[in-house]
């Protein structure tokens, strides 16, 4: 591959054919991991001594590889291609003009690719468009027709290269056109276009776009821009004259990535404060990390949502955990590198205009911001699970729809728990949702009018109905009014933890609401209502 040939691998291109993009995507990353980790912390506490695993829907994925074995995938690539773009441990892209030249066309490119990737173990799709979000939606396309290697005799995962999906150039708008708004990844907003009839995207690109930018504010006009096909922003007509990279220098060099972060977070307020000086925002960023001695590792990174200062130290978490000697779950980092960190670069690659942000009417977003400086202090003292932020997240039981993920990590991210909240759940409780959890259930005892304990039978039968209700040791309450039970067998086809219960709703005569479990023949109180 030429020097010339190289420089098209680039994303910033001008004319239809610097559009094309080919988007790669791995399935087994699976961020953030913490969530795996409560959400089985979170089943273990919802059901006593059935193990971590129960409460998981059947064919839930658990908690991918991390950052640091996708920087074998990010490797791969990158021999196609040098200039590749992260959008996160997972995915990645790059512009295909030039290596489609050297590698035969496009297609050979994507099969080269697709089989590169397999062979290292991990199921891929990949994905050839105009355009970062339909080649996005074209390699969810590939995983997604691709069958599972599981279904497959003597198979392992990544043993069999997908099919690839390619959109030809300039059929990018009849390839979005029939999907769902939903995969704009603005929940608000396609609920409201829901609402207004507008249920696909070649409805809402027919939108004319000024009507979509009064409509529906700015969010609204870049989800119409990638409606019809479009960037989500129009570059900058031309780079700025001054240099606007950011840099720090760590002496002694850092031995510890928190600390990294932490500054990475600071020079990303100073490169974003001269970007808006000069009207500009940024979408794609170069982050260079140099150790003292003389190991280096660039990396490109892209958020069509503009780069925050949260999110371009989170990327820098993501590239130093790529980086990094393995360590355990729980262990303490320990340094990134033999020789620490001496110099940390961040280089503005691709901006745009600054369309600015509306502020709170009474001043809310300048209190986030000083929470969120907050947290990025504590999380660079105490570390990056120091501080966390709940997520919801799918399951029957309040406890399992509720996890705690590290503070700043980005809404993709935080939307992708083991648990999808938008799957069917059976036997899940219905609203509304019950105001205060108990981390532990508490105990309890529902006896019937004789005072003898309620059973539950295989069948929901109940063998008496409840009439008195005493919580951890405490007088026994009667019951005025009741509501139940919901049986509900979890992981059934797992004999180890498989398990059935049933709940119910219980009122006491003092006012209380309680939500109860019965379950092996003990009653626990699980939540209760205000």
């Amino acid at each position: 591959m030429t020097g010339g040939d190289m420089a098209d691998g680039s994303l910033a291109g001008g004319d239809a054919r610097d559009r094309r993009v080919l988007a790669v995507r791995c399935p087994a990353w699976h961020p953030p991991s913490l969530l795996a980790r409560q959400a089985g912390q979170a089943a273990a506490l919802a059901a006593p001594g059935a193990g971590p695993a129960a409460g998981a829907c059947p064919g839930a994925p658990g908690a991918g590889p991390g950052a640091r074995a996708f920087e074998q995938v990010v490797s791969v690539v990158q021999e196609f291609c040098p200039r590749i773009e992260l959008l996160r441990p997972g995915l990645c892209a790059f512009g295909v003009r030039g290596p489609a030249k050297y590698f035969g066309g496009e297609a050979e490119l994507a099969r080269k690719v697709a089989a590169a990737v397999t062979r290292l173990g991990y199921d891929c799709g990949v994905g050839v468009a105009d355009g970062m979000f339909a080649a996005l939606l074209a390699s969810r396309d590939s995983v997604r027709s691709a069958p599972p290697s599981s279904a497959q005799p003597n198979s392992i995962p990544g043993s069999t290269p997908p099919e690839v999906r390619i959109v030809p150039p300039g059929g990018t708008p009849a390839f979005l056109a029939p999907r769902a708004v939903t995969v704009l990844g603005e929940p608000d907003l396609a609920d409201l276009l829901i609402r207004l009839g507008i249920r696909t995207l070649g409805e809402f690109a027919a939108v004319p776009a000024a009507e979509a930018g009064n409509r529906f504010g700015a969010r609204g006009l870049l989800a119409h821009r990638l409606a019809r096909g479009l960037d989500p922003r129009p570059l900058a007509t031309r780079p700025p004259a001054a240099d606007l990279a950011v840099q720090i220098e760590f002496d002694p060099p850092v031995e510890q990535s928190e600390r990294a972060v932490f500054a990475a977070k600071s020079i990303a307020s100073q490169m974003h404060a001269q970007l808006a000086a000069g009207g500009l925002a940024c979408v794609r960023v170069q982050i260079q990390v140099i150790c003292d001695n003389g190991e280096e590792i660039t990396r490109l990174w892209r958020h069509d949502g503009l780069l925050s200062e949260l999110a371009v130290a989170e990327r820098v978490r993501w590239q130093l955990d790529g980086w990094r000697p393995g360590r355990g779950p729980g262990e303490h980092d320990e340094g990134v590198a033999a020789g620490g960190i001496s110099l940390l670069r961040l280089v503005p690659d691709q901006l745009v205009a600054d369309q600015g942000r509306q502020l709170g009417l009474w001043g809310d977003a300048v209190v986030s911001d000083k929470v969120a400086r907050a947290a990025v202090r504590v999380q660079a003292m105490l570390g990056h699970d120091a501080v966390t932020q709940p997520a919801l997240a799918g399951g029957r039981s309040p406890a399992d729809q509720a996890v705690f993920i590290p503070f700043g990590d980005t809404e993709e991210s935080a939307a992708r728990p083991p648990r999808p909240a938008d799957r069917p759940w059976p036997g899940r409780i219905p609203p509304p949702a019950p105001a205060t959890v108990y981390p532990v259930p508490r105990q309890a005892r529902v006896t019937d009018d004789s005072g003898s304990l309620v059973e539950v039978t295989g069948r929901g039968q109940l063998s008496g109905e409840p009439t008195r209700l005493s919580v951890a040791g405490g007088p026994p309450l009667a019951v005025t009014a009741w509501t139940g039970p919901w049986p509900v067998t979890e992981r059934w086809w797992d004999p180890e933890h498989a398990c059935r219960k049933a709940r119910f709703q219980l009122v006491t005569v003092d006012g209380g609401a309680w939500l109860a479990v019965v379950q092996d023949g003990r009653w626990l109180i699980e939540a209760s209502y205000d």
